[in-house]
């Protein structure tokens, strides 16, 4: 699977820990956004990322900031993307085989290496059950995204 990767300053020592996981699994980064260090903005960086999914670049994406918390706010304002940050394995998996996650979000400030790696595999392993009650929980959240609410 092709991974979008990305992070703000705060972000980009855990998005190259990613990056790396994600190699080691089979997969194949593609990175986006700055490799410097120097500060940016999460949004700039979150829309970088998203676009590379939403244009057939990526299938997924993992998004790094320093809590995690500004990167998934700014990535759930793009249409087409549903991102959700987890800290810890059940999560990583379980918001993809229920909701249909395509953006995974860390907090490098908050979240070890080792964890991190263990979440990193739970989400690119996990797919969309398609179970019928979890279609019909993301249809609504879909319509939410149209402004049906």
């Amino acid at each position: 699977m092709r991974v979008a990767l990305a992070a703000d300053h705060a972000g980009l020592p855990l998005r190259e820990v990613a990056a790396e996981t994600a190699v080691a699994a089979g997969h194949e980064p593609v990175l986006v956004g700055p490799d410097s260090g120097e500060p940016v903005d999460y949004p700039d960086v979150a829309r970088e990322l998203c676009r590379a999914i939403l244009d057939g670049r990526a299938e997924r994406g993992i998004l790094v900031c320093g809590s995690g918390a500004g990167a998934t706010i700014a990535a759930n304002k793009i249409g087409g993307i549903r991102a959700a940050l987890a800290h810890d394995h059940y999560t990583a998996h379980q918001m993809v085989e229920h909701d249909d996650v395509n953006v995974l979000t860390m907090g490098a400030r908050v979240l070890g290496v080792e964890p991190a790696k263990e979440i990193v595999l739970a989400f690119l392993g996990a797919s969309f059950s398609g179970e019928e009650r979890h279609r019909r929980r993301l249809s609504k959240v879909l319509d939410l995204e149209r402004g049906s609410a």
